[in-house]
């Protein structure tokens, strides 16, 4: 079967290799029909990703199909489409006893830590497959970069009565637009490019778009009649912007870090303690996001239809992902079909 090894940084080698055989009771075997690319796989082939050893098979934004299921299938069969939740968790930690399976102590990440879904086959365990047959491929591809979005909302504990400003306005970013509309909130979001602020415009519908190098303090400050952002969620990961959102935080506001970089980065104690800032992170996503992003899709509460900008077969990924990193490629979700 056909399958993507990211060898060394910038050099992908579309190879051969053995199917996996049948299941055993608590996996299924799945057919991989889309792989979304996402921020880890861009860093990975840019030989910036923490947590990460080559060479690696990239993938955990997938739309599988079952084609054979274990004894222990929990109603799932061959031919189900499904939503893979790519967090492999110990179940025995401390966190996974507090049910926070998503930052497990021994967390292993297909297509970070262990080797993804950048192939025709592979093996899932079933507890880790959410149906969704009634969705495409392409749509269940995005449920993993929904679900990201998605919890860091949950953490937020946002509601009609805040005042959001999203920082980052990448694909992490946009999920993060997507919910915080859907919890009724004022949605506010800022970038350094032009043209991701007009995407959110135009597909997503966000009215107030803020330029990171125009004074964003002072014109957040304007369209809030002086409160600020009662919640600033920062999706760069960027050191910078992650030190600067206290500034643009409401007195008594929340600031959450979804982005994730490697290295330090610093607050301003006086500034920290004189808004009383709830600080938080947010991490990967919970078991029972799949199935709720599953449904929202179906209902058409997230609307899907703008996001995927870019695409290749498994054949052509060697050729053109480079091109993928690039900023002037207006890249905002790339899938690639297998």
């Amino acid at each position: 079967m056909k399958s993507l090894l990211l060898r060394e940084p910038g050099k992908f080698e579309l190879t051969l290799t053995d199917k996996p055989g049948a299941p055993g009771p608590d996996d299924a075997l799945v057919r991989v029909h889309r792989v979304g690319v996402c921020g880890t796989d861009l860093h990975a082939f840019r030989g910036k990703q923490p947590f990460f050893t080559y060479p690696r098979i990239l993938g955990h934004e997938l739309g599988a199909e079952i084609l054979a299921v274990g004894a222990n299938g929990k109603g799932l069969k061959a031919g189900d489409r499904c939503s893979v939740e790519p967090y492999l968790n110990c179940g025995t930690c401390v966190a996974c006893r507090r049910n926070k399976p998503n930052c497990c102590v021994n967390l292993k990440v297909m297509g970070v830590h262990i080797d993804g879904g950048m192939r025709e086959q592979l093996h899932v365990p079933i507890r880790k497959l959410h149906k969704a047959s009634a969705l495409s491929y392409d749509d269940i591809a995005l449920v993993e970069t929904l679900a990201i979005g998605c919890h860091a909302v949950a953490r937020a504990d946002l509601g009609k009565t805040d005042t959001v400003l999203v920082i980052g306005a990448g694909p992490i970013g946009l999920s993060v637009i997507q919910f915080a509309q859907a919890a009724g909130s004022r949605v506010m979001v800022m970038d350094i490019s032009e043209q991701r602020l007009d995407f959110c415009r135009t597909q997503l519908g966000v009215k107030d778009c803020l330029h990171a190098g125009n004074e964003p303090a002072q014109e957040l400050a304007k369209l809030t009649a002086g409160d600020m952002a009662t919640t600033v969620i920062d999706a760069t990961g960027n050191p910078k912007s992650m030190s600067g959102a206290l500034s643009l935080m409401a007195h008594g506001g929340k600031l959450v870090y979804v982005g994730l970089f490697v290295g330090d980065f610093s607050l301003n104690d006086p500034e920290f303690h004189r808004h009383e800032t709830t600080l938080l992170s947010s991490r990967n996503a919970l078991p029972d996001d799949f199935p709720k992003i599953i449904k929202m899709i179906e209902s058409g509460q997230i609307n899907t239809k703008p996001w995927i900008t870019h695409r290749c077969s498994v054949d052509q990924v060697v050729q053109q992902f480079a091109d993928y990193t690039l900023p002037e490629t207006g890249v905002i979700k790339a899938v690639i079909e297998f």
